[in-house]
């Protein structure tokens, strides 16, 4: 009887105090991990255990690697950063399932504290009523259709949290996002910046989407935008879970 297994992990937002014990007790059963190369380095080499690093944009080669390997009787660990199941790792393994010619072996999904969620307590409870969680990047997605889910989401009044908000390669997009916002929501809504979260990097800052500018965010941010509720209290920001 096979053995094998796979357990897609996530190892939260950047602190090694926000790895669950779950995903600790996953990795030292793990002969196998696999990943993307800054999250497989946050893993300590041990004896018996082989790392596979790999680009950003292999999701589904590293999936199925993942797979193979467990069927032939190998423990894989999968990383992510932040949770698995948000714009992660989770969604891609199950993708190469569907393909994957072979017996699948049992498959784990670990989840883990997210990138967002990390932010909005640093920031306070900037998520504290209902939410949307809305991935910025164009490369699973046209851009036509980001808009389309910011301009609803903001006629519906929901707290937004954005992913992946500007890259080298594509800064003009999030000067978009923020022309889309500030038509939508004006220009006193709290926009929330949070960079590096939980990592001696981290940097904190709140304006209203006014004073916002493209530059405040880059690949490692999570921009959290509230609605028209949220509010500041002190040095901290908050929507009140009462709507209407």
């Amino acid at each position: 009887m096979n053995a094998g297994w796979v357990a897609v992990a996530g190892l939260g937002p950047g602190d090694e105090g926000m790895v669950t014990a779950e995903v600790r007790e996953a990795l030292a059963q793990a002969t196998d991990v696999v990943g993307y190369i800054p999250y497989v380095a946050r893993v300590a080499p041990r004896a018996g255990l082989t790392l596979h690093p790999s680009d950003n944009r292999v999701e589904m080669d590293r999936a199925a690697h993942a797979l193979a390997m467990a069927a032939e009787g190998k423990r894989v660990v999968v990383v992510s950063s932040g949770d698995p199941g948000v714009f992660a790792m989770a969604s891609a393994l199950f993708e190469a399932v569907e393909g994957f010619a072979g017996e699948v072996p049992d498959i784990r999904i670990l989840p883990g504290i997210t990138a967002m969620l990390a932010a909005a307590a640093r920031a306070g409870a900037p998520l504290g009523h209902d939410f949307c969680a809305i991935n910025l990047s164009d490369n699973m997605k046209p851009w036509e259709l980001v808009e389309k889910r910011l301009m609803l989401a903001a006629e519906a009044d929901f707290a937004m949290a954005f992913y992946n908000p500007r890259s080298a390669s594509r800064p003009h997009q999030f000067a978009r996002a923020l022309e889309v916002l500030l038509a939508a929501c004006g220009a006193a809504r709290l926009i929330t910046f949070a960079r590096a979260v939980t990592t001696p990097e981290e940097r904190i800052l709140t304006v209203t989407l006014g004073e916002a500018v493209p530059e405040m965010a880059d690949m490692r941010t999570v921009v959290i935008v509230g609605n028209s509720a949220t509010r500041r209290v002190g040095k901290w920001v908050y929507t009140p879970r009462r709507a209407g």
